[in-house]
């Protein structure tokens, strides 16, 4: 198991993988007690054999790596992920690239019939017939030196991930669903999936109250941890969590005293910049112009859902789902047929491929053009306009 320490060594690596169609990516990194990732190895592997599969100590001393990033760029060569999503942020964070073109064998997987979110293990176990010993995967990947165990975890998640592309890949072209996988990536390399806005991170507290000025307050509050937690790299639960924010948002401190008497928040916010940052935020939810105060989403609250055209989009859903063995959440979640059958039309399951798979019958069912009838175990579609 070769392990890569200088920018020489990746360099070499690098050249000899752009030789290939092809190589897999993987990483393993930390993330518990920061609020970017902490990168603490890399697994390459080209097609071939023991000796085309390495790791890459990017905490080794020296190392630079700009080779990588290179091979990163170089257009000829696809770079094979699993559940990329983590490790493009990683990249994006660091050298703001996105591996170029893409394949993610989670997304592939999905639309080739695996289900949804499927593992690597699982596929693995279905496609390379083999099974993984998991025993290592919550070790902590940034002490040196690195046991055995842990490279042999960590080559496995790049060497079987050879064979599953080349598997994918042959079921999309013979599918001829490539575009779809093509679709679905657009999201992952799309920078805005990495980005969090602190004017914007209010929106993924869950409150039970819509009052405006509440909510104003909710989103100072969030912004505020939002930005300190980047700046400082700190996890935004260790700033406070979002029942102290909660807390925070209801009682409305505006003193030093008044923070002491928080049930909830963590004592070194209590004090210092934090308790400062609290208290300035607080002041400027209670101060802020009733115009200037977030408006509550209510567009789920005026739908008018025609339950039973749902409860028949449902049922199309399923179909349409076994007939091209894609799981029926990656076409269209359950709020969607609602938002469907409430007449909106601006929803991805009505785009792209799934416009094929699903939309376009679901748009006929609603204008009436097409029933549904039952056959066996079996749905039919019963042309009405025929």
């Amino acid at each position: 198991m070769k392990t890569i320490t200088s920018p020489d060594e990746l360099a070499a690596f690098c050249t000899a993988a752009a030789q290939h169609p092809y190589v897999t990516v993987d990483t393993e990194f930390l993330r518990e007690r920061t609020y970017y990732s902490k990168l603490c190895l890399i697994q390459l592997a080209y097609p071939g054999g023991d000796e085309s599969a390495v790791l890459v100590d990017p905490l080794a001393e020296g190392m630079d790596l700009e080779p990588l990033y290179t091979l990163f760029r170089d257009t000829s060569v696809v770079k094979v992920f699993h559940a990329a999503r983590q490790d493009l942020e990683i990249f994006w964070v660091a050298a703001g690239l996105f591996p170029t073109p893409l394949f993610d064998t989670q997304v592939a997987a999905m639309v080739c019939g695996f289900g949804e979110q499927v593992g690597y293990e699982t596929l693995v176990r279905k496609i390379c017939k083999q099974s993984l010993d998991k025993t290592s995967r919550f070790t902590d990947w940034s002490r040196r030196p690195l046991s055995d165990a842990q490279k042999t975890y960590a080559l496995a998640d790049v060497t079987h991930l050879r064979q599953i592309y080349e598997f994918l890949q042959a079921e999309l072209a013979r599918s001829k669903r490539t575009a779809w996988v093509e679709e679905e990536l657009q999201i992952l390399t799309h920078p805005d999936t990495y980005q969090v806005d602190p004017a914007e991170a209010w929106q993924r507290i869950k409150t039970r109250t819509n009052s405006p000025r509440f909510l104003g307050i909710v989103r100072e509050l969030a912004a505020f941890r939002e930005s300190y937690a980047q700046t400082n790299d700190v996890p935004r639960s260790r700033v406070y969590k979002d029942d102290a924010l909660i807390e925070l948002a209801s009682t409305k401190p505006r003193s030093m005293q008044d923070l002491g008497r928080s049930r909830l928040l963590l004592r070194e916010a209590r004090k210092g910049v934090i308790a400062d940052g609290i208290l300035a935020a607080v002041e400027r939810g209670v101060n802020m112009a009733q115009d200037d105060l977030p408006k509550p989403d209510r567009s789920r609250d005026k739908l008018q859902v025609n339950p039973a055209l749902a409860d028949l989009l449902r049922v199309l859903l399923k179909a349409k789902s076994e007939a091209s063995d894609v799981a029926p959440r990656l076409i269209a979640p359950a709020a969607e047929l609602d938002a469907i059958a409430a007449g909106q039309r601006d929803v991805p399951s009505l785009k792209g491929w799934r416009r094929d798979v699903f939309g376009a019958d679901a748009l006929r069912l609603c204008d009436g053009d097409i029933a549904l009838g039952a056959k066996g175990d079996s749905v039919r579609i019963v042309d009405l306009k025929g």
